[in-house]
């Protein structure tokens, strides 16, 4: 059942770089911003469905395809570098002072990622919901490369990105042997709206994994579209078997 205390806020605003004007981009048919807020929509948990916008043309799209856009973001928090912090702390102060509206939850749906199972947006909500000591949730995939093994140059040498207390070489060893790490995908997080109002932060202190096993499709880059353009296409002809990504190459 939907629940009004669940919003999903969708940030999406107009000065994208990657791809220009991604958020209105047609995909496969349909504007980008139309698969998160399809992917919100369809959602049994999710109440409200908010874009947070500084952009006229996108917020017509985002009413088009069904979510709310019952604010502009101003533009200060709209600039290239704005963290999700600024975005997500002005709609809770805005719908809290203009509405008297306080989801305990709120759903971050990134646009970029047209490529989401229903099922796994419920299954991570109800997962924060079952653990209330917890401030968020964030989705976490196996990467494919291990950052053990990777290196920064300081002074034209190179150092360890990251080390492994009492082992003196990590990045010589068999990556099974190295501790398990996890990449943060951008499938799906949600954080309570008391995490952002009260500590000031998109996580909290208590944090819940969600392992996504399914490819993640992002779209930042011209050169992906035509992938991801397929893969939509071959979801809506019910086509695609499985979104499972593959790890065995994984070093």
């Amino acid at each position: 059942m939907k629940q009004p205390s669940i919003l999903a806020l969708i940030p999406a605003r107009g000065g994208s770089k990657g791809i220009l004007r991604k958020n209105v981009r047609m995909i496969a048919g349909r504007p980008l911003i139309a698969y998160a807020i399809g992917h919100a929509l369809k959602s049994s948990l999710i109440g409200r469905v908010i874009v947070s916008t500084d952009d006229e043309e996108i917020a017509a799209a985002a009413r088009a395809a069904g979510a709310e856009v019952p604010f502009m973001r101003p533009a200060e928090f709209a600039q290239d570098l704005s963290p999700d912090l600024d975005v997500f702390r002005h709609a809770l102060q805005w719908l809290r002072d203009k509405e008297g509206y306080t989801p305990e939850m709120v759903v971050h749906l990134r646009p970029t990622g047209p490529v989401r199972r229903i099922e796994l947006i419920d299954e991570a909500i109800s997962r924060l919901q079952s653990a209330p000591q917890a401030d968020a949730l964030r989705s976490v995939s196996v990467p494919s490369l291990t950052p053990y093994k990777m290196w920064r140059i300081e002074n034209g040498l190179l150092k360890p990105l990251v080390t492994v207390p009492g082992v003196k070489e990590p990045h010589s060893m068999p990556r099974q042997m190295l501790p398990e790490v996890y990449w943060q995908n951008g499938y799906v997080d949600i954080v309570r709206a008391k995490t952002v109002l009260d500590k000031n932060s998109m996580t909290g202190d208590t944090i819940l994994p969600f392992i996504v096993t399914d490819r993640i499709y992002e779209l930042d880059y011209e050169e992906s579209i035509p992938e991801v353009e397929e893969v939509l296409k071959k979801l809506a002809r019910g086509e695609l078997v499985s979104l499972k990504q593959d790890h065995r190459h994984a070093v």
